[in-house]
């Protein structure tokens, strides 16, 4: 049974940062894309940042509102993917779910049931 679990959600003010984990067990991260899904009050849930995903001319990917604040790594040895995430604004709140073969950037809600292995999900809250 694949499980993700993801750790490090929080409240924190604008400009500030927030780390996030997502470990895995029963599936080999390093053997598969890896992304990071957001859902946003009252907006669609997005791909923010994935690895390994076809068609990017880098290993990291990452949509645009969140270019040059947050960073994905993959620490095979733990197994274990992470989200590093600067400079957050009040746009970056919402629920983060990391997952296991991820699809469409964009969605109307997260989780998708059509595809991937999803994680529980960690709320992020930037405020001032």
């Amino acid at each position: 049974e694949v499980r993700l679990v993801e750790s490090g959600g929080g409240s924190v003010e604008i400009g500030g940062s927030l780390r996030l984990s997502c470990t895995a067990s029963g599936l080999i991260l390093d053997s598969t894309e890896i992304g990071w899904y957001r859902q946003g009050p009252g907006n669609e849930c997005e791909l923010v940042s994935s690895i390994d995903r076809e068609g990017s001319p880098e290993p990291q990917w990452y949509t645009d509102s969140v270019k040059g604040r947050f960073t994905i790594a993959q620490d095979s040895a733990k197994n274990t993917v992470y989200l590093q995430m600067n400079s957050l604004t009040p746009e970056d709140t919402g629920v983060y779910y990391c997952v296991a073969e991820p699809d469409t950037e964009e969605l109307e809600r997260c989780p998708a049931t059509d595809f991937g292995y999803w994680g529980q999900g960690t709320q992020v809250t930037v405020s001032s």
